[in-house]
């Protein structure tokens, strides 16, 4: 009997020294509450002590929190839908606000997102839709966040960055959008398209044009080379026969002959004829020289 209430006690001593131990770990922070009301803020990692069954504990997150990305659709000042994913980075500075307030992780994210949605719902209906896609992006998120966080303040905790992670159109719209896109860079290749045929139409026609004029400037000097050649080829012949115009004058009869007369060759010419003097008589006699 002894032994039980002794095992009894001990049991009972080590589950009062359980319930009244508690350990903070690195990155977290708890609250103490005593029949509901909040007795104390534990941010410091450690060992600390509680009242065992009167009083417990809440853990709540002490390092930098984040929502995961959501897809929401806005609409531009040029009445431009939007399909943006945004995220948030967010921490519990007010352990005991934030408890009051949300109580939870999942109940401050469903708050966190209402109000960054809104903020963001009320920046990009000042923008138009390019601007959103460029120039302003980095603005908008600035003042998403700055705007936000006196909503998160008010939740105890400090907003610390909002992102667009993506911005994209609606499923029904990008068939359009990616239609007018195409058409438009077929209307730019058929423009780039006839500047090129054009441009190649002159080059040939230029090609085409020297070549003319080279062709029309070689042939005039052919023409004048071989004229000068003709005229020189004569003057040397002349000056060759010239010597003895006698035998010239039998050179280019029997040149004459070779040409006329063949085998079975007949030729009727009155006795009379010049042809004939050098067939009747073909004996030349050199003119005489001084």
């Amino acid at each position: 009997m002894k032994k039980t209430i002794i095992i009894a006690i001990l049991l009972l001593f080590i589950v009062v020294a359980v319930n009244s131990v508690y350990i903070i770990n690195e990155g977290q922070q708890g609250l103490v509450f005593q029949f509901g009301e909040p007795m104390r803020e534990v941010r410091e990692p450690g060992l600390y002590f509680k009242l065992p069954f009167v009083q417990n504990l809440v853990l709540l997150e002490k390092r930098v929190l984040g929502t995961e990305p959501l897809s929401a659709e806005y609409l531009t000042l040029d009445k431009k839908r939007l399909l943006v994913d945004h995220v948030s980075r967010w921490q519990i500075t007010d352990p005991l606000l934030f408890y009051r307030t949300v109580q939870s992780e999942a109940g401050a994210k469903a708050r966190l997102d209402q109000v960054i949605a809104g903020r963001l719902r009320e920046e990009i209906a000042k923008h138009n839709f390019i601007d959103v896609i460029r120039e302003s992006r980095e603005s908008i998120m600035t003042t998403v966040t700055d705007g936000a966080q006196d909503a998160a303040t008010s939740f105890g905790i400090t907003l610390l960055d909002v992102r667009i992670l993506r911005v994209d159109l609606p499923s029904e719209v990008q068939a359009s959008v990616f239609a007018r896109m195409e058409a438009e860079r077929e209307r730019i290749a058929k423009r780039y398209r006839a500047e090129g045929e054009e441009q190649a139409r002159e080059i040939r026609a230029e090609a085409e044009k020297s070549r003319e004029i080279i062709l029309a400037e070689a042939y005039s000097k052919s023409q004048v080379l071989r004229g000068e050649g003709d005229a020189q080829a004569a003057l040397v012949t002349a000056q060759a026969f010239g010597q003895n115009i006698e035998f010239y004058s039998l050179v280019r009869r029997l040149q004459v002959y070779e040409l006329i007369l063949g085998d079975g060759s007949t030729i009727i010419l009155p006795p009379s004829s010049d042809l004939l003097r050098y067939l009747e008589s073909p004996v030349f006699v050199p003119e005489p020289t001084n």
